[in-house]
């Protein structure tokens, strides 16, 4: 697949559901090479979210809704922060030193951010306003990651988690439509805290007020196609479920913990 920074998904755009993953995939552009880095960092959850590529594209298939995939390593930039976030463009990152993050060229950030950043957000700028064009109503919007087994050598216990920050309308039915399943450990607000100012649910969701939640499933569990079907079937249903609310549909600020509101996006 050549290089981009971003990849989408076609789907029914009336359905007013859309599918993010911020950190689908681990490519770097040629003139980057590996940033310094051995072959094997970039099996690591360092370089993207893994698992969660496969799981957004099947989730968009049963689902039959547009997704809008990050198309770069988040070692190249992580589009998961506003731009002023002091963790954009990490130089060191779990034990791995980034040699081709540091040290910074003048100039390279707002290349990055000018290359691949800011036409990620502009990608899922433009299929929510498609979908809204195409719905006749605010989206529905759900962003996908995943997150490792193990925080240094401390397991943890959680299947997933449902990662959010003031607005609970997509969360509360989604928490219980996963622990309905008494096997799940579901973490509300774990392994993460949802609040983080800038991320793209607060340029894409939170600010426009749109219903949202971002679930984070543990990377063991979606490591192979038969966990990444697994979990599909499970979260599909729910999803259509919570899709199916008319109150989903609604443009309504909420806030946030992190501060005061502004209109003004950051990308």
């Amino acid at each position: 697949m050549p290089f981009s920074p971003f990849h989408l998904v076609d789907g029914d755009q009336a359905k007013g559901l859309v599918l993010l993953a911020d950190h689908a995939r681990r490519d770097l552009p040629e003139e980057y090479g590996s940033l310094g880095l051995p072959p094997s960092e970039f099996e690591r959850h360092i370089a993207y979210d893994i698992g969660v590529e496969q799981l957004t594209r099947k989730l968009a298939a049963i689902l039959g809704v547009p997704a809008v995939l990050g198309g770069f390593s988040r070692l190249l930039i992580d589009p998961n922060r506003g731009e002023d976030d002091p963790t954009l463009i990490m130089r060191l990152s779990d034990g791995a030193i980034i040699p081709g993050n540091n040290p910074m060229p003048a100039g390279e950030r707002e290349k990055r951010l000018n290359e691949f950043y800011r036409p990620y957000h502009r990608a899922v700028s433009q299929t929510i306003e498609a979908v809204t064009e195409a719905s006749g109503k605010a989206p529905l919007v759900i962003s996908i990651h995943s997150f490792t087994a193990f925080w240094k050598t401390t397991p943890r216990p959680w299947h997933a988690g449902i990662l959010w920050d003031k607005d609970p309308r997509a969360v509360k039915p989604l928490l219980a439509g996963l622990r309905a399943d008494r096997q799940l450990i579901v973490g509300d607000n774990q392994p993460y805290d949802g609040a983080l100012r800038n991320d793209t649910m607060f340029q894409h969701c939170i600010v426009p007020g749109l219903a949202h939640a971002l679930i984070e499933v543990r990377q063991d569990l979606i490591a192979e196609e038969t966990g990444i079907g697994q979990w599909a079937d499970r979260l599909a249903p729910i999803l259509e479920a919570i899709n199916a609310d008319p109150d989903m549909h609604v443009a309504r600020q909420f806030g946030s913990r992190t501060g005061p509101i502004t209109t003004q996006r950051t990308q």
